[in-house]
């Protein structure tokens, strides 16, 4: 509930002043961005600690339902082919599960078999993001660019007794690739796609200093979209889009304590949605 009303402090404004959120004239154009759907997870492993167990969400940790999903965006269009992109992103799956099959140990804590169990798993992201198009025609664009990506992790492991609770938490930067593009179709229609993505291995550019050579990540954020332009300062679309990625590996100096710094965390998830662009 709170987020839809964040949603909605975010378009009713935009929608009121539409008619003069943008003059032609300008040599920029402002556009925002909302879509509202759900998501459902495909496969999702996580391991805290080289002797941890390797927990499946899905199968023993009951992500196995649809859930919310969001996602805000805000651009700043350079006419004619410059656009900055700034997205927040936020994912927070919270489950109930028993440890049917059998003790989960993270890191230092071992959970006992049969342990009802409080799970979450939060992975907001905010990400800014510029792109060139490489196509003059205002009416298409197939744009490619670079994009910094914050991530803002917390996962959490509690039993419902509250004698056990492991939390993890990380705030740390990404870098992404970024390709986009947008065809009409017919009389009002469009086609478009948006893949974000990036695969990395080692220090700097995995966005941590604290990790060793071996360590590696990687991210996919990939859509396809079918849109509808109802007026000069509206688009409808439908979506479907798929988040996936994770990391894997030491830290140099575990953050966390009596952890030892090793984690393995790999998600894939799809979601389908609608969406809407002011412009």
């Amino acid at each position: 509930m709170r987020r839809m009303m964040l949603v909605v402090l975010f378009v009713t404004p935009l929608v009121a002043g539409a008619s003069w959120l943008n003059n032609p004239d300008n040599n920029h154009e402002l556009r925002a961005g909302v879509e509202l759907g759900f998501i459902g997870v495909l496969e999702h492993t996580i391991q805290f600690g080289v002797n941890g167990t390797q927990f499946d969400y899905v199968k023993t940790g009951r992500q196995n339902i649809l859930f919310p999903f969001q996602r805000l965006s805000a651009e700043l269009h350079l006419k004619p082919r410059h656009t900055i992109v700034f997205l927040y992103q936020p994912l927070d799956i919270r489950t109930v599960a028993t440890l049917d099959s059998g003790p989960l140990v993270v890191d230092s804590d071992t959970f006992a078999r049969y342990t009802p169990m409080n799970l979450r798993y939060g992975f907001d992201f905010y990400r800014l993001s510029w792109q060139y198009d490489l196509l003059s025609d205002p009416e298409r664009e197939l744009a490619v660019g670079v994009s910094m990506q914050i991530r803002d992790a917390s996962i959490s492991f509690e039993s419902q007794d509250g004698e056990r609770l492991r939390v993890y938490q990380d705030v740390g930067p990404v870098p992404v690739l970024r390709v986009r593009a947008r065809f009409p179709v017919g009389e009002g229609s469009w086609v478009g796609a948006e893949v974000d993505g990036f695969y990395a291995q080692g220090k700097f550019i995995t966005g941590s200093t604290n990790v060793e050579s071996s360590f590696k990540g990687a991210i996919l954020d990939a859509s396809v979209r079918y849109g509808f332009e109802f007026s000069n300062w509206l688009d409808g679309f439908l979506n479907a889009r798929y988040i996936g990625g994770g990391a894997s590996g030491q830290q140099v100096d575990p953050e966390n304590a009596l952890a030892d710094g090793y984690t393995d965390n790999w998600i894939g998830a799809v979601s389908v949605g609608l969406g809407f662009y002011l412009k």
